[in-house]
């Protein structure tokens, strides 16, 4: 039997309050686990990491692993400190060497999680981290760049902006004649 459409009922998926659109089991029960501890612990680490947890993909930021050996190089005794980012550990190529890093994360990629272990290093989810560091302690968090994404590049585009123009080449039919050279009648 077919139901009329007075009975279906269309949720909207922040309908529950949960406030985000995410729904690995990964990230559900992390949000559960770090609703809990900040809820009972002072820690303030455990609310950042709650509300992190909570922000869209683009507000989550991947973060390399050449990135995370700047960021980290000057912290006193790197070795003993969990390293903890609310996104995405991507590998960097450029990178030749990996010293040791105990990393907690949203998740890894599969070449940045085997260079992390190969290093001798350790590689934990959120959860894992809660067990071993419930207030955060011992630990350096970290994000990832927000304004790297090509799409920043091509925002705020006009005369004299300097912004990224959205062109199909950039050949002499694209984008290249009037505005964009003096011989053309102007240079912007």
């Amino acid at each position: 039997m077919v139901s009329s459409p007075s009975s279906v009922v269309a949720r909207h998926p922040k309908a529950d309050g949960s406030g985000s659109r995410v729904s690995t089991s990964h990230a559900i029960t992390s949000r559960k686990l770090y609703r809990f501890l900040a809820r009972r612990t002072d820690s303030p680490f455990n609310k950042v990491i709650l509300h992190r947890l909570f922000l869209s993909k683009i507000n989550r930021p991947p973060i390399s692993l050449s990135r995370i050996i700047k960021e980290t190089s000057n912290a006193s005794d790197r070795d003993s400190k969990i390293i903890v980012t609310v996104g995405t550990v991507t590998d960097d190529i450029r990178q030749l060497d990996i010293p040791k890093l105990t990393v907690a994360a949203l998740r890894f990629t599969r070449a940045a999680k085997e260079r992390i272990l190969n290093a001798g290093g350790e590689v934990l989810t959120l959860d894992q981290l809660a067990l071993r560091a419930p207030t955060g302690a011992n630990t350096l968090l970290l994000r990832g760049v927000k304004n790297s994404r090509e799409a920043v590049k091509h925002f705020g585009m006009g005369p004299h902006k300097h912004k990224k123009p959205y062109t199909i080449s950039k050949g002499r039919k694209f984008e290249q004649a009037r505005g964009r050279r003096k011989s053309r009648g102007f240079k912007v």
